[in-house]
Formats: C-alpha cells, structure tokens, sequence
C-alpha cells in the first residue's frame, strides 16, 4: 500500500543483544513500513552501519527525550522490561516489549493502563506463534479433522550441560529461569489455541550440576477433562516431536523447528527466497481414523515470518487496528508462570479464575 510506504514508523530499538540483531533488526531492516533512527548501545557500536542513518544512542534518555522517535522495541534484560516501558510509555512513544512481558501480572496490568491513557500502542513479541510449526498445528487444529481436542503435548528442549553465555539468563533473580524464558512462548501458544484453563500443576526443578536457575519443568494445564502440557528440558541430546495434538478423530505429530533463528543466525535476510521454509522431512504426520479404516497424510507445513508481527503492529500505529499481541494477552501468560511457580512450591493443583 502507497501509505505504508510514505508512512514509515520511527523506530528506536533498545538494544542490540542477541535478541534485537536476531529476532528484531533483520524483519525493520526489510520492511519499508519502518525507518530505525537510532540504536541503545551503551559503550559498543555493534549496530553501527546497519540502519542507513541510524544514530547510536548511550543513554535510554536520549531516546524518550527525542521527539522523532515514535515506536520504541525494549529486548532488555527480563527485569528491566517494566521499568524500561513504563517510562518509554510515559515518554508518549508507542511500544513492543521482548517477550516475557513483565516479571509480575500487576506490572503488566499497569502497563496497559498507562498505554490507554496516553493512547499509545503497546504489544509483546511473543513472534513463536509466527513460526511454521504453530502455524501449521494451528491451521490442523482450526480445520477440525481431528474431532474434540482431548490431549495436546507442546515441548521446547534443548541439549547444554553448561550455562549459556547470557549471564542474565543465568543468575538467580526476578525474570530468570526455563520457564519465563522458553515457558512463555510455549504457554502463550497454549492460551491462544486453546483459551484461558480452569487450574494448572507445575513441577519446575533444577536439573544440571552447576545451574541456579530452573531449567526443566512441565506444566498441565486443566480444562474440563482436556489436558494440556508444556514441557521444557535442557539435557535432551535427541528430541521428541515438539507437538502431539490428539483428538476424538485424528492425531496430529509435528517436530518443532527453528528456522527463521537458524536463518538470521547465518546473517541471511527476511526477504532471502525460501525464508521461514522448513525441510520437507519436518512435515507433520496426520493419522486419522474413518470408514476405511486409519489413514496417514503429511501435512505441508505453513511458511513462517516473525515479520507478520511488524506488519500488523504498523497496522495497529497507522489505522487502529488491534495489536499483533495485546498487553491482556501477554500478562495472561504472566499469570500462568506465577501460578506454575506456586503450584511447584506447594505441590498441588491452582485453581485459575475465570474472566
């Protein structure tokens, strides 16, 4: 669209680890609905040269106090998230927090009060519901072959004995651990398919020698008789299928893949030919049952693009339209790990409100 073009977002991004060059730089980068201004590095210049000029700013105060700056994207540590946005909010600039959202549901509850009030838009980067393998559970899921939902399995493992190199992942504290980290794509996943569960058990342990921060647990959440779980470990040196989806009908079996990171991770470009295209060996598996008998069918899996995100929030700045992610979403994820946390700390099932 013309407007898209001569319209471009202002954009500052706060900063330049490994989750603003990966999973956000490359998608504003390509798109013309966004013009980045300048970058947040404190004392390095990794970003210099790659917004056409874009300045690099030292301090967050040069950005909510420059007035070309419409939209700030906070990648920041998980616990500076709600002090950093609070005040980019309050600075009238339109903001996306790095998923998790906040460390607490009050804090994100708040958020989204100060963002009415000054009538900007604020929305989470939760872009895992972009990747081609949600989308296509997703599609399986809508399409109804598989009759009633009954059991589904979401898992996000990994194998490393040893801590990673992001310190702030790795040091006990508000925001830190498995479960706000890898936890809350997974659990935002679940919510968006399946909608808010009647109570949930959580079991959250610290599995490796030398790790402070948990970095196994399995949640299940409760709706009725239907079963939910999220699952996370790091010691898994081979994997099972990342989805099992089981319906009255049919059976859905999906491997969890990681391309578009793997894809920027290789510096290639969102609008590289066969960008969020996983290999055909990945297609999912749909086992069925009807008149003839139990059929098998691969599935073809959707295309993934993290940069759907940034088209529908340029939407949601420009026109009004609704954010990619609302606020109400994203803390009701919150709420979800802080009753995991409370049920793995009294070991017993959490009852969960209604709304």
């Amino acid at each position: 669209m013309v407007e898209d073009v001569l319209q471009p977002v202002c954009t500052a991004l706060f900063s330049f680890g490994m989750s603003g060059k990966i999973f956000h730089a490359p998608f504003l980068k390509v798109s013309p609905r966004y013009k980045v201004t300048g970058v947040l590095e404190r004392s390095k210049n990794l970003s210099e040269g790659y917004f056409e000029g874009a300045k690099i700013y030292r301090l967050p105060e040069d950005i909510w106090n420059d007035d070309k700056v419409e939209l700030v994207i906070v990648t920041t540590p998980n616990a500076t998230h709600y002090e950093y946005a609070l005040k980019s909010l309050e600075a009238g600039k339109h903001v996306v927090v790095e998923k998790p959202f906040t460390i607490t549901t009050k804090e994100g509850h708040y958020l989204a009060e100060v963002a009415a009030k000054k009538n900007v838009v604020l929305s989470v980067y939760h872009n895992r519901r972009y990747d081609s393998d949600f989308r296509t559970i997703r599609k399986v899921i809508n399409s109804n072959v598989l009759g009633e939902i009954m059991e589904a399995e979401f898992r996000f493992d990994r194998y490393r004995l040893g801590p990673g190199n992001k310190l702030h992942k790795e040091t006990p504290g508000p925001g830190s651990g498995s479960l706000y980290d890898l936890g809350s794509h997974l659990i935002d996943q679940a919510l968006l398919l399946f909608g808010r569960p009647e109570a949930l058990f959580a079991d959250i342990e610290i599995m490796r020698e030398g790790i402070r921060v948990d970095d196994y647990f399995e949640l299940t959440l409760m709706y009725g008789r239907k079963r939910v779980k999220i699952h996370s470990t790091y010691l898994a040196v081979d994997t099972i299928p990342g989805y099992a989806i089981y319906g009255t009908v049919g059976t859905f079996i999906k491997h969890k893949t990681n391309v578009q990171e793997e894809q920027a991770s290789q510096g290639l470009m969102p609008d590289t030919p066969g960008w969020g295209v996983e290999p055909e060996g990945e297609a999912g598996v749909l086992t069925s049952v009807g008149r003839d008998g139990t059929t098998c069918e691969i599935i073809t899996s959707e295309m993934g693009n993290y940069g759907t995100f940034y088209d529908e929030l340029y939407a949601a700045i420009r026109n009004g339209a609704p954010p990619p992610v609302t606020a109400e979403e994203a803390t009701s994820v919150i709420e979800i790990i802080e009753k995991a946390y409370r049920s793995n700390a009294e070991k017993r099932v959490i009852s969960i409100s209604r709304q």
